[in-house]
């Protein structure tokens, strides 16, 4: 056995990995959120025991090799407990299943350099001063950040969204952006480190932190209870039906589309916007059919507009590109507005590197599979509905979890129109954790969240983010609310360049720290 499980292979493999998965305790649906605190200031320490443990026991091996071994266990238990729930989107068809290792084992693997790389480089500098946190907390935050871009991004769990429970610390988010608040939340959580410090002053950088946190709290609170509607007396009803639809029964779509009408239960003479799910109609040319026309010119009215998902083709001279789309529809089908996703899922609906995959029989493998084309128009959805001029931002299940999306600097809306399957992910925590990313997307552009999710979490969201109503995922049916034309407003906070203040405050506070070896 080697030894296997000696002190060395402790410290390096087995504790780290064990801190990296108990995080997914401080997330949605748990939100134990102190098992952030307890496991990032856990593995502060570790780091700078393994430095010093160089000096001494492990003077034989490379110093940047242990960190690395140390960040990857660290990263590939936060990932693989916390994102497990990817394997069942692949359990579905046959063709896919041989790709269960790759999410499972793979995908973890390589998001764990966002925790090894950041590891490396602090590892040099790290001991028990003050100057160590702020240099580890601007490390993980920057590579937080950066996991929002590299290969299309994958901003899920950043550690705000442990902060579920406190909706007061999170109104800050549409002053200054998740990320600038993903940074101070990390430089709470490795906070109780400061134990393992001595001398005065960590009980500064504690009060520092605490006092902001309260400030935060109360201004938060401030916010939530001063908020204002305007102009409550132009509403728009929003109805969303939710008809808990198995994968598998997708086959018949006659079917599902009478469910979805039956549980929408519209009133023809009140003016209505009805959201379904993503997904619901899985060929376009199904709307061309006479008796599915009838169906919704017999149920809906003219003071009607159905929102709902359907996959759809373009034909580009010889090409025909394939769409996640998002519909807006009258009740003759006609297409009012179309938005094509622009963020698509890797593995799921596009596969990266798809030229090389091709080339090794990916294709006789998946059965031909082919993926689906990022849309290009990031336009908002302009409705002229009930006399009220509406506007409303669609984002299209995976699309949710990108802050950058509901920063439109161009133009305004009004409503945030979010359509998703997760059915994909069975009973496991994705749905809710899902679900969590539409609550930060409300407090960070103060508007209202409209969701419709099969086998998911369905809702109206305040824009302070409280749930004002929902279905969950075992739940079917309907819920509506007349919902105020807020003052739309240009989101224009540019919460980059915050962000970037918070950077540069860090980096020379770092040095002025160091200077005077604090």
């Amino acid at each position: 056995m080697l030894n296997f499980f000696n002190k060395r292979y402790f410290i390096l493999f087995i504790f780290p990995l064990i801190l990296g998965g108990i995080c997914v305790l401080s997330f949605n649906p748990f939100n134990y959120f102190f098992f952030n605190a307890i496991s990032l200031s856990l593995l502060f320490y570790l780091i700078y025991y393994v430095k010093k443990k160089t000096q001494s026991s492990y003077r034989k091996k490379p110093f940047l090799k242990n960190l690395f071994f140390l960040g990857t266990s660290y990263g590939f238990g936060f990932f693989f407990f916390g994102f497990y729930w990817i394997a069942y989107s692949l359990t579905f068809d046959n063709s896919f299943k041989f790709l269960i290792p790759f999410a499972l084992i793979l995908i973890p693997l390589f998001l764990s350099l966002f925790f090894s790389i950041p590891i490396i480089f602090v590892g040099y500098f790290i001991d028990l001063k003050i100057s160590s946190i702020v240099l580890i907390s601007l490390s993980f935050s920057i590579f937080d950040f950066l996991r929002s871009f590299i290969l299309t991004g994958f901003p899920w769990n950043l550690w705000a969204y442990s902060f579920l429970w406190s909706l007061e610390s999170l109104q800050i988010l549409s002053v200054i952006g998740i990320f600038s608040l993903n940074l101070f939340i990390i430089s709470l959580f490795f906070l109780p480190a400061s134990i393992f410090f001595n001398g005065r002053p960590k009980y500064f950088l504690i009060s520092f932190f605490l006092i902001l946190s309260f400030i935060n709290y109360f201004y938060g609170s401030f916010q939530i209870n001063t908020q204002k509607l305007v102009d409550p007396q132009k509403t728009i009803n929003f109805k969303i039906a939710s008809a808990g639809i198995d994968l598998s029964d997708f086959k018949d779509q006659k079917l599902i589309i009478k469910k979805l009408i039956t549980l929408s239960e519209p009133q023809k003479n009140k003016n209505t916007i009805f959201i379904w799910p993503e997904g619901v109609i899985l060929d376009e040319n199904l709307m061309k059919k006479d008796e599915i026309k009838q169906l919704f010119k017999d149920n809906f009215s003219d003071n009607h507009l159905i929102v709902l998902g359907s996959n759809t083709k373009k034909v580009f001279g010889k090409d025909q590109l394939y769409f996640n789309s998002l519909l807006v529809l009258n009740r003759n089908l006609k297409v009012i507005h179309q938005y094509d996703k622009q963020k698509l899922v890797p593995f799921g609906e596009f596969i990266p590197f798809e030229k090389f995959f091709d080339e090794i029989g990916f294709k006789k493998i998946a059965l031909g599979y082919s993926s689906f084309s990022r849309g290009n128009n990031n336009s908002l959805i302009n409705l002229k509905f009930n006399n009220q001029n509406v506007n409303l931002l669609p984002l299209i299940c995976y699309e949710i979890i990108f802050p950058k999306l509901v920063e439109n600097k161009i133009r305004q809306f009004n409503f945030i129109v979010n359509i998703s399957e997760d059915a994909w992910f069975g009973d496991s925590v994705g749905p809710e954790q899902h679900f969590t990313k539409a609550i930060f997307r409300s407090i960070e552009t103060k508007a209202f969240t409209i969701r419709s999710a099969n086998k998911g979490v369905s809702a109206f969201i305040g824009p302070d983010g409280k749930i004002l109503k929902t279905l969950n995922s075992s739940e079917f049916g309907n819920i509506d609310m007349d919902l105020p034309i807020l003052k739309s407003k240009k989101n224009t906070t540019k919460k980059s360049l915050i962000f970037s203040l918070f950077l540069i405050t860090y980096v020379v506070a770092f040095f002025v720290l160091r200077k005077f070896k604090l």
